[in-house]
């Protein structure tokens, strides 16, 4: 299994997916939903990027945990993309199924997870939504691996009452994240850059920026994250639902190697 190596602040891209067999607006060809992944897929390892990860954006309105008649075919996609890139690869079930995410991990050999809500509670259009690390580590210990978990702080998408700083505390000390990540308040948005500072100073695990990466902040950004997903920015003419630009997606691979010193 291929791992994210953070001293080199890897770049993430998002896969993001057409909607699934089951979702509400799914379109009926499963063959183009996995033919687009795997062409994003391709666009970010040919422009150098470090690292995928997959994603249902396509199936909303979500519900909290993925629904049963989703989960195969969300699997049957992860398959596929990983056999056609040699990238790590991590799986976000959405809107919070880390118990389904880490199993597809799991089962198609992938790297990394990502949990918006691991430790305390968010408000979101989804209705209140409690963490799950406890479930979590549950299951690691029923089917093992070694898969990492990247966990949000106050994700995107959602109203948090907690203490930034706490929030952070806990999803480290007591919800065993891997490694954190810091968004703005939707997705595309920038992040605020004293709650990335903030959080490099508690947290004694990796800090990832999870949204509104661009070439205008990359530089900024780049002195204190540890890594970058990035989903919007990279698309073609920046629209999310567009595929992965290899333009811009090298636009940000150049940016990062130059600071990099490569």
């Amino acid at each position: 299994m291929k791992d994210l190596d953070f001293s080199k602040k890897p770049l993430i891209g998002v896969v993001h997916l057409k909607p699934l067999p089951g979702s509400p607006r799914y379109g009926g060809d499963f063959e183009e939903v996995i033919e687009w992944a795997i062409r994003d897929a391709k666009t970010y390892e040919e422009a150098g990027f470090d690292g995928i990860i997959v994603e249902n954006f396509g199936d909303s309105p979500f519900s909290k945990t993925l629904p049963r008649e989703v989960i195969p075919a969300f699997t049957v996609v992860a398959k596929a993309v990983k056999k056609e890139v040699s990238l790590p690869l991590g799986i976000n079930a959405l809107r919070n199924d880390c118990i389904v995410a880490y199993s597809i991990a799991h089962a198609v050999g992938g790297s990394f997870i990502r949990v918006n809500v691991l430790t305390g509670v968010a408000f979101t259009d989804q209705g209140i939504i409690e963490g799950c690390a406890r479930e979590l580590w549950n299951v690691k210990r029923i089917i093992g691996g070694d898969i990492l978990t990247l966990a949000d702080v106050h994700v995107k998408h959602a109203v948090h009452f907690t203490n930034f700083e706490d929030a952070v505390k806990d999803t480290v000390e007591r919800g065993l994240a891997d490694g954190i990540i810091v968004t703005g308040r939707r997705t595309g948005e920038s992040i605020s850059l004293e709650d990335l500072i903030l959080a490099k100073r508690v947290s004694s695990i990796p800090v990832l920026v999870g949204s509104g990466v661009n070439p205008r902040n990359f530089r900024t950004l780049f002195k204190y994250a540890d890594g970058f997903i990035v989903g919007t920015w990279v698309k073609e003419n920046g629209k999310i639902n567009n595929p992965v630009s290899l333009e811009r997606a090298k636009i940000l691979v150049r940016m990062k190697n130059s600071l990099m010193g490569v």
